[in-house]
């Protein structure tokens, strides 16, 4: 159903009062912010199409200039890496620019559909693509895409996309993949950290670590890693051998009122059973969630001093966390390309007529007090990935990971 005039007035009157009082950047500027909505307030009440007044709220919101920023009432569609589990790069090829499929990841529906890394996609539904705007595409929809190989063939591919079983408006992929490199390199790729507290995913990252134990060197792999919940703690306890700040949240509240990290509440591990997660709900739920984490303390590692992470453009949230909390501590180096800056804590209001609104209500700042948000990670080796050499299987990130643990 579209919603009237009056009531399209009404939800953006909501969503900018939730901006005011809710939204969390500690350089926020009201007056700028109140002068954008008074700008568009005609053009976006005189849309009737519900399709375009959603959009025109959801430009609204992007005008922030944070991530983690939405306005929908149906599922919107999402980037590649979300919905088909693999991220597209604008590249140089013979043929001019195209978007190129890297990062397909284990078990999504690219993968399963025949994709491959160094394929190009040339069109959707029939719809030729334009390489400077990279598609988004609609969860729970069926599409059929046109398929450059690197031997010159084109292909077509055609393949449901599912519809998320979880709140998370997205594919999920096999979130572990691991692998023995030649030299005894451990090779442990991260694609996800599924689940808020991420008991499951720390399992998983245990039993790969076990199966390290004749590794002397360790590769972990996050390119395409879009993020998460608590899981990547796990991650970042087997990088450093003892207990150690990580970084905080901080909510606007607390912001406000003046803090000292060291007086900010503790989380120090990811539970071993999910039927303790009622008591950790417990805990924090009565407190503000200004939150330091600190690593679990699980003991030296064959590899330390030895370990190189892998990041792209495409590694965002608890994957930036990861490679800023290595960098910081000397723990890694990083190889790739800058991470895009995507780490702030949001939250889902919701809105009459069925519609949410999803703003950034906390920020996070590593131990040292930097933000990542809007910045991202540096690499310590930036390598990029070529069409050229991923059409030929080669990976020029994975060599000089390799190459910097000799």
């Amino acid at each position: 159903m579209t919603p009237d005039r009056n009531r399209r007035e009404k939800i953006l009157q909501r969503v900018s009062h939730l901006v005011e009082t809710k939204f969390f950047d500690p350089g926020f500027d009201s007056a700028k912010w109140q002068a954008e909505v008074a700008a568009r307030r005609d053009d976006i009440l005189d849309f009737a199409d519900s399709v375009a007044f959603e959009q025109a709220v959801h430009d609204l919101l992007q005008t922030l200039g944070k991530s983690h920023t939405a306005f929908h009432r149906n599922l919107r569609p999402v980037p590649s890496r979300q919905a088909i589990c693999a991220a597209l790069n604008p590249c140089e090829t013979p043929d001019g620019p195209r978007l190129m499929f890297a990062d397909v990841q284990e078990e999504g529906p690219a993968q399963l559909a025949g994709i491959e890394p160094g394929n190009l996609l040339l069109s959707i539904n029939g719809e030729p693509i334009d390489p400077s705007k990279p598609p988004q595409f609609r969860v729970g929809s069926s599409v059929c895409l046109e398929i450059g190989k690197p031997d010159g063939q084109n292909a077509e591919v055609t393949f449901d996309i599912p519809t998320p079983q979880s709140r998370q408006p997205f594919t999920l992929p096999k979130p572990v993949v691991h692998g023995t490199l030649p030299g005894r390199v451990g090779y442990l790729k991260v694609n996800i950290f599924p689940g808020l507290v991420g008991i499951d995913v720390a399992r998983d990252i245990d039993r790969v670590i076990s199966s390290f134990r004749d590794c002397r060197r360790l590769i972990v792999d996050l390119r395409g890693n879009s993020g998460g919940g608590l899981g990547a703690l796990r991650l970042m306890s087997y990088l450093a051998p003892d207990r150690r700040p990580i970084g905080y949240s901080l909510t606007r509240a607390r912001a406000q009122r003046g803090y000292e990290k060291e007086s900010l509440a503790r989380f120090r591990g990811i539970p071993s059973s999910k039927w303790q997660l009622p008591l950790l709900a417990l805990r924090y739920a009565f407190r503000d969630h200004s939150i330091v984490l600190v690593t679990e303390g699980l003991g030296p590692q064959p590899f330390h001093g030895r370990i190189t992470i892998l990041v792209n453009q495409h590694s965002a949230s608890a994957a930036e966390m990861i490679a800023a909390f290595a960098q910081e501590n000397g723990l890694a180096r990083i190889v790739g390309v800058k991470t895009p800056g995507r780490l702030v804590g949001s939250r889902p209001f919701k809105l009459p007529d069925g519609y949410v609104v999803i703003l950034p209500v906390g920020a996070y700042l590593t131990w040292s007090g930097q933000t990542l948000e809007g910045k991202g990670v540096q690499p310590d080796a930036v390598v990029e990935l070529s069409y050229e050499a991923v059409s030929a299987g080669r990976d020029p990130q994975l060599d000089e990971a390799l190459r910097l643990l000799e």
